[in-house]
């Protein structure tokens, strides 16, 4: 039981005082663990499905959307449960049992899907995908819902989101730019997925259930109002403008990053090929987004969250679109030690990643923070959050596009004529590989931009001033 059902004393209610380093370090570590299902799956799933169970990329990208599209009625449920059952038991319970399911489904997602036939492994693989991302979002949706009912602060919101953003990044670190290396480090065959499996699953399992188990006592913001059902309670999130303005944002922005997701793996693999990168570049990235956060925190209270996040999100896609130029290295601009030799590509791309560490990290970290904002709007305008349901519409909307990100990679790199392959990756045609690079810039810049368009229309009130600046 969390302490959002327990007595506690008046001056442990207070929800308008900074929380304590340590609350925020346990609310965050939960997201590292989050991240590397939500990431090592939607980049590494594709490259594993194509060159090793002899997937085609098209029905690749069925497999990741069909579970998505059930976790489009699972989130809200999810929400909607947890928030009925916060006052008796908490949320602790779907954090921890969602902590377990997921890391167990995330191992035998890389050990337990190869068949004779390539249909069979697909089908298989997206059954268990199914179970792993329904149990994902016992964890997620709570997870999520919880930020939004820790403090009454605006900022203080953001400064939880900070530090959610940290392990975050950390989380990409090791689901990203660890897994890949250690996969191809270890031979890139079955040994080496089975090992990557078993590390990350084991990481993820810990680290969500620090979170699960270090907030079981922390005090919530909470109401007494009647929940209602669930159709009340999403015809309530219909009333909320801002709200459905930043679902419909995020919804567009995200498909354009699921694409380019999928094809991380491709991109170093073929359009660079330097795999041996990726750690480096990823470690690059994760150490400006850390370094970042705080400027952004103070950027935020200095011009709105609002602004904060057109500018970063303006020069995320300026970033992105330069990826359209790489190729790989044929020359050698500077020796690091411990790194060896590196290209003038080489040396291009580290630059992108830490200009995207430092965009890339605020106007996700600045979308969740608004997130907060619109929940809080609704408790103000009405007296009850159901922060569990806003939460889950809000996550299924996100894995929902990260489910169409990969169906629009698939389509996109069958049409261009990937092969694919078992046993191993295989070359590529030269138009192959520019339709994978088409949709790791020029694609996502065009639906970050269609994003801010339509962001152009987020206000928290009838008189236009955001609560940013409340």
């Amino acid at each position: 039981m969390d302490a959002s059902a327990t007595q506690l004393p008046p001056q442990a209610n207070r929800h308008d005082q900074p929380l304590g380093t340590s609350v925020l370090l346990r609310y965050g570590i939960g997201q590292l663990g989050a991240q590397v299902f939500r990431d090592t799956p939607a980049v590494l799933l594709p490259l594993f499905l194509t060159t090793m169970l002899g997937v085609q990329p098209w029905l690749a990208g069925l497999v990741v959307l069909v579970p998505k599209l059930w976790l489009i009625v699972c989130d809200p449920l999810v929400g909607a449960w947890s928030d009925r059952l916060r006052g008796k038991f908490g949320r602790t319970p779907f954090l921890v049992i969602g902590a377990v399911l997921t890391s167990l489904a995330f191992v035998s997602l890389f050990t337990l899907t190869k068949s004779s036939s390539p249909m069979i492994s697909a089908g298989l693989t997206c059954f268990l995908f199914f179970l792993g991302s329904t149990a994902f979002s016992m964890f997620s949706v709570p997870y999520l819902a919880i930020a939004a009912a820790l403090s009454h602060d605006p900022h203080e919101r953001t400064r939880i989101m900070v530090f959610r953003m940290v392990f975050s990044t950390l989380g990409v670190l090791v689901g990203v730019g660890v897994a890949q290396p250690l996969v191809y480090g270890l031979g890139g065959g079955d040994f080496g997925w089975t090992v990557m499996a078993l590390v990350l699953g084991a990481l993820a399992m810990v680290t969500m259930l620090v979170t699960a188990i270090g907030l079981a006592r922390v005090p919530l913001i909470r109401d007494d109002a009647h929940h209602g059902t669930l159709l009340n309670q999403l015809g309530a999130i219909g009333t909320n403008k801002p709200y459905l303005i930043l679902l419909a944002t995020c919804l567009v922005q995200n498909v354009g990053q699921a694409a380019g997701y999928t094809v991380i793996g491709f991109i170093y693999l073929y359009a660079l090929q330097a795999v041996w990168i990726v750690p480096l570049f990823i470690l690059v990235m994760a150490a400006a987004g850390i370094a970042a956060q705080p400027l952004w925190l103070h950027l935020s209270r200095q011009w709105g969250k609002e602004r904060a996040y057109v500018v970063a999100s303006a020069l995320w896609a300026a970033v992105t679109a330069s990826w359209y130029f790489i190729h790989p290295a044929t020359d050698v601009l500077v020796t690091l030690p411990g790194v060896g030799p590196l290209g003038t590509q080489h040396v291009l791309v580290l630059v992108r990643g830490a200009i995207i560490g430092v965009v890339n990290s605020a106007f996700v970290m600045l979308s969740l923070s608004m997130l907060t904002d619109t929940i809080d709007y609704q408790r103000r305008r009405v007296g009850l959050a159901n922060e569990g349901v806003f939460a889950g519409l809000f996550s299924a909307v996100e894995k929902l596009s990260f489910a169409l990100g990969p169906v629009l990679a698939g389509l996109v790199m069958s049409g261009f004529g990937f092969v694919a392959s078992t046993g191993g990756a295989v070359a590529q045609t030269p138009r192959a590989i520019h339709g994978i690079i088409l949709l790791y810039s020029l694609i996502p810049v065009a639906t970050q931009m269609i994003s801010l368009l339509i962001f152009s229309r987020y206000r928290l009130d009838k008189g236009g001033a955001p609560l940013s600046a409340v």
